[in-house]
């Protein structure tokens, strides 16, 4: 009897411990709020199963771009509002789409309030991340993003978008260099630049 309520006594005091490192959705919040700008290599699993590898920029509020790396060698901006895709290989020109229209506007906003009324779908910790999942309220049809978070330091580790029609994109995130200048250019859209 003494064994079993040792035994139960432990699983409740790590299942506590568990919950004490699952962070706030203040916490990320401020986290995200917190970055102005930042860089670092990522790897990207595609709908279909293939490997991306490249560079990410962010610039906070509303700019973003991806570099990938050769073979595929396309941009991803996020800027002015809009996410411009150029793809060398398509010999077609660039795709334009209204930024509002992304889950990515969701942490690249001004604000980053994750505590505003149905915006979190979903808020857990998987043992060792906080793991978030959040689509705009009043247009949930836009998709979603789900952010995972690892803490000591607060990190954001990687992100899933869902798009509006199922697909998903999951983009692991190396080691992020914040704090840094980034020349505007990288995140003009009128013209996207190749590398």
């Amino acid at each position: 009897m003494k064994q079993l309520t040792c035994a139960v006594a432990l699983t409740l005091c790590s299942t506590a411990a568990m919950a004490a490192d699952k962070l706030s959705l203040n916490e990320i919040s401020g986290y995200l709020n917190g970055i102005s700008t930042a860089q670092g290599p990522f790897s990207q699993i595609n709908d279909d199963g293939s490997l991306s590898t490249g560079k990410l920029y962010m610039d906070r509020p509303g700019k973003m771009r991806f570099e990938y790396d050769a073979p595929n060698s396309g941009v991803v901006i996020a800027g002015a509002g809009a996410v411009v895709i150029q793809d060398p290989k398509s010999n077609q020109p660039p795709e334009t789409y209204p930024l509002r229209r992304t889950p990515l506007s969701l942490i690249l906003a001004r604000t980053v309030n994750l505590g505003r009324a149905n915006m979190v779908v979903d808020h857990g910790f998987d043992g060792t991340s906080t793991v978030v999942r959040a689509q705009d309220p009043e247009n949930p049809e836009y998709g979603s993003i789900e952010l995972m978070f690892t803490d000591d330091p607060v990190e954001l580790r990687k992100w899933v978008i869902y798009d509006g029609s199922g697909g998903q994109t999951t983009v692991i995130l190396g080691e992020l260099e914040t704090g840094i200048d980034l020349p505007s250019r990288l995140f003009s859209t009128s013209t996207v630049p190749s590398r």
